[in-house]
């Protein structure tokens, strides 16, 4: 593994703090979400990560909505962040990773503890007022990360901000490839590995290909239930991952 390049990452992970703690007290939000887009593309770029969008026939990027994706790395906040900057949902455990736990909360990141159903209340209730001040939010309903290849199934209690809030849901299916085009083994982050493991796995591979495939969203009202809406994401992403055969139309650069 090249020092350089790990070198400057870690660098990269330092100016991040320092533009967090020195210059987003005095930028408005669309200063702050441009930085968050441009800093996440430089990161995935010195992790040698080329990121494409594809588009599910009749799909595009829904200006509000409740993004949910598949969950394969820590890489996944900052390939969707570099296509544009979402506040996640993210487990608590990440708050305690060394550099990017900070980052991460000072970049908006809703954590969440497994098991408590009071902070999911109040997690909830965070959601739907972002969502309702425009901003785009983002979660991943596997509740953790699962190995390419399987989808865990999907959890539903916060598919209810959306309903709430009257914005649609929007899947995004996640894809870690190599240059044959099949799925990358270094970008797992499962089991007992951690964050600083799974970082020079990835920096050891020398490159491959994020595929962020965007799909058309999922229609909100008073009606719907959010179980429904869980299992029609689950559905959709799984058909994208290669479970089914979605059509894809278009494949651009962000």
């Amino acid at each position: 593994m090249p020092v350089l390049r790990l070198l400057r990452a870690v660098l990269h992970l330092f100016e991040g703090l320092a533009t967090c703690a020195l210059v987003f007290p005095f930028l408005g939000h669309d200063a702050r979400q441009a930085r968050i887009k441009s800093w996440s593309r430089r990161l995935v770029g010195l992790c040698k990560v080329d990121v494409t969008v594809t588009h599910a026939q009749g799909a595009a990027m829904a200006p509000r909505a409740l993004i949910v994706s598949n969950h394969v790395s820590w890489l996944d906040i900052f390939v969707i962040n570099s296509l544009a900057p979402c506040r996640f949902v993210a487990k608590s455990d990440i708050r305690d990773w060394p550099l990017v736990g900070w980052l991460c909360a000072k970049t908006g990141t809703i954590f969440i503890s497994r098991g408590k159903l009071r902070d999911v209340r109040r997690i909830y209730q965070g959601l739907v007022s972002s969502l309702h001040a425009g901003e785009r939010v983002a979660f991943f309903p596997e509740g953790t990360t699962a190995a390419q290849g399987s989808l865990l199934p999907f959890h539903a209690n916060l598919f209810e901000a959306a309903i709430e809030a009257q914005v649609p849901v929007q899947p995004y299916a996640l894809r870690y490839l190599d240059d044959r085009g099949n799925h990358h083994p270094a970008a797992d982050f499962i089991g007992e590995m951690t964050f600083a493991q799974s970082m020079l796995a990835v920096l050891r591979a020398g490159g491959m290909r994020a595929e962020i495939v965007i799909l058309p969203t999922l229609e909100t009202g008073t009606a719907s239930h959010r179980r429904d809406l869980a299992d029609a994401a689950h559905a959709a992403i799984d058909a994208a991952l290669g479970g089914g055969k979605p059509d894809l139309v278009s494949r651009s650069a962000p």
